[in-house]
């Protein structure tokens, strides 16, 4: 099979319209492998860019600079597509430099309930707000009664939006726990 058979919806179409194309067209497995491949900065061609990156990979494509794209659109299809196998790739993502990519495993975490206190915690100290959201979020999804204090922190974060997401994430987590 080509590459062109497996990759075959649109740039325009929905992110989940095309990662449900190449999933038909190969594989779950295979389509899992190759998003961590980008995650870990691997390269899987034009056509597979499309496919994670939309329209947007066409920039790319057209020779401007990679920069953290491809990476964060290998991680953001492991919303859409799933193996376990995939798990140690975005726990270790957690750490990337690129704050986006950072955000999006924190995010790909709480989906997938996957990483451990221990491993997101350092989110809940970024740079970036959208990163301590996510980092809260996940915490929500994976932590334990230990975790509340730990969430409780972010509730005088400076920044609005990362307080009110350390509330929603607490009273997540107590439902959770409750079993709600």
């Amino acid at each position: 099979m080509t590459t062109n058979e497996t990759d075959s919806a649109a740039p325009q179409a929905s992110l989940e319209h095309r990662i449900a194309e190449a999933v038909s067209s190969s594989s779950e497995q295979r389509v899992v492998e190759r998003s961590v491949s980008l995650l870990a900065g691997g390269y899987e061609g034009e056509d597979f860019l499309r496919v994670v990156g939309g329209h947007h990979a066409e920039g790319i494509l057209g020779g401007a600079p990679a920069l953290y794209w491809p990476e964060l659109w290998g991680t953001r299809a492991l919303l859409h597509v799933w193996d376990d196998s995939a798990a140690p790739a975005v726990v270790a993502a957690l750490g990337n430099q690129a704050w986006r990519v950072r955000e999006m495993a924190a995010r790909v975490c709480a989906e997938r309930h996957i990483g451990d206190v221990a491993s997101i915690v350092p989110l809940l100290n970024d740079e970036h707000a959208r990163v301590r959201s996510a980092g809260a979020r996940a915490l929500a999804a994976i932590g334990d009664a230990d975790t509340k204090p730990i969430l409780e922190r972010l509730l005088t974060d400076p920044d609005r939006e990362v307080r009110r997401t350390a509330q929603q994430s607490m009273r997540a987590l107590a439902d959770r726990l409750a079993g709600r």
